[in-house]
This record gives C-alpha cells, structure tokens and sequence, in this order.
C-alpha cells in the first residue's frame, strides 16, 4: 500500500522533470563533395599513405552547437543549431575522403596507422562556425604535416570563407560544408604535391 501511496504522490511531478533542452528539428552533418568511387581497391602495397588525425579544437569548437563570433570577445551560437557528430570529427572525415580522391593515396585512421602511418597530417581546427560581421561562415585549418618518417614538419594555415545569407541553422551548415570541402581540397593539394 505504501507503494502505490509513493508511486501515486510521484505521479504529478513526472509531468515536471526535464531531462536536458528539447532537441532541434534536425541535426546537421557535413558531406564531402569528393570521394574514392564505391568498389575502388585500393592498397598500401602499391600507393603511398596518409594518416589522418582528428584535428584539435579549441573549447568553442568542442561542442555539437555552431559558434557566431560577433566581435573579437564575443562568441554566441546559431539558434536551433547541432551537429549530428563533433566538428572535428566531420572535418576529419571530410579531408580523408578529399585526400585519397585528390591524390591516390592510401588514408588510414590512428588505429590503421600503428605499423608504417606513412605522411602524417594533423593540425587544429581553429575557426568553424560564423563571423557575424561579415556575414561569413568561416572554416581555418593550421594543419601540420610530416611527409616521410623522421622528415621535416610542415605547417600552413588553410582559410575558406563562405558568404551566408542568414545566420540560421540551414544555411550556414550549408556554407559551412562548402568552406570545408573547399579547405579540404586545398590541404589534399598541399598532401599531394
């Protein structure tokens, strides 16, 4: 009887009890624009490789949400806006995609890579989201590169900036996902050369 007392008395509050914000419509993903063709072979054996590395983030970056900097203290987010997966992670993805369509090359994850990781390309994301005064989504790369074991680091900064007509969830994950693929192209060139 005491049971049925407690569970009763509890009945009203559970109508009360959130557990976190109410999800948005959709989620948001990037799209790589170039990709190794379904069913192409393809081998270390014949094709140099690369690994590539998550790039890391600043903490602005390391959440699902989609940053608008209005000034240079400032830092919002895009209303109704969250990615399907962290930034980084999707970048990552983006580039392997782009670097073994543009180049030919082998990529491999950290966890492929323990034996012979080949080219090593990591870096940090630094800019992904909106500058809100110029009405731009902008993505910046510093990416770091070791072509060859015990070669020299490389490093060079990649910028894209992507008009946005509104600062809104659709289209500025649509810019957003053009200024990626559009870095990613110019770091597989860079990998490539």
């Amino acid at each position: 009887m005491k049971k049925l007392l407690i569970g009763l008395a509890a009945l009203p509050l559970a109508g009360c009890i959130s557990f976190g914000e109410k999800p948005p419509k959709a989620l948001l993903t990037l799209s790589s624009t170039e990709q190794v063709p379904v069913g192409r072979e393809q081998s270390s054996a014949g094709a140099r490789t690369v690994t590539i590395q998550v790039p890391v983030v600043p903490q602005e970056l390391a959440t699902n949400r989609i940053p608008v900097q209005s000034n240079l203290t400032d830092v919002a987010y895009v209303r109704d806006a969250q990615w399907v997966e962290l930034p980084a992670r999707q970048f990552a993805r983006v580039m392997s995609d782009t670097v073994a369509a543009r180049t030919g090359r082998v990529v491999l994850s950290g966890a492929q890579a323990m034996g012979s990781p080949g080219a090593r390309l990591s870096g940090e994301l630094r800019t992904f989201g909106v500058d809100a005064g110029a009405s731009a989504a902008v993505v910046t790369f510093d990416a770091a590169l070791v072509r060859d074991e015990g070669g020299a680091l490389e490093k060079q900064r990649f910028e894209v900036r992507v008009p946005v007509a509104a600062i809104e969830a659709a289209p500025v994950a649509v810019a957003l996902n053009q200024a990626a693929n559009q870095v990613a192209v110019q770091v597989a060139d860079w990998v490539g050369r």
